[in-house]
């Protein structure tokens, strides 16, 4: 079992474009996305995040729903 925590991708980062900066409930810091290279996630697209990886895309439901839980 693994921990995810979903993000809001703010930016990507232009000089490294595996790297995007995510809010995660008020902090914004950088993550790679280099796993979602098929499909990577815009600026306003949430993404669950485990230990600095995106390790998918998620909508705002599923993002509301694992910040309650």
């Amino acid at each position: 079992m693994c921990l995810g925590i979903p993000g809001e991708v703010v930016e990507l980062h232009p000089e490294q474009p595996d790297l995007a900066k995510v809010n995660v409930s008020g902090v914004k810091r950088l993550i790679n996305i280099g796993l979602l290279a098929d499909d990577p996630p815009k600026p306003g697209e949430w993404v669950l995040i485990h230990v600095g990886f995106a390790l998918s895309k998620i909508d705002e439901a599923e993002a509301a729903a694992a910040m309650e839980f």
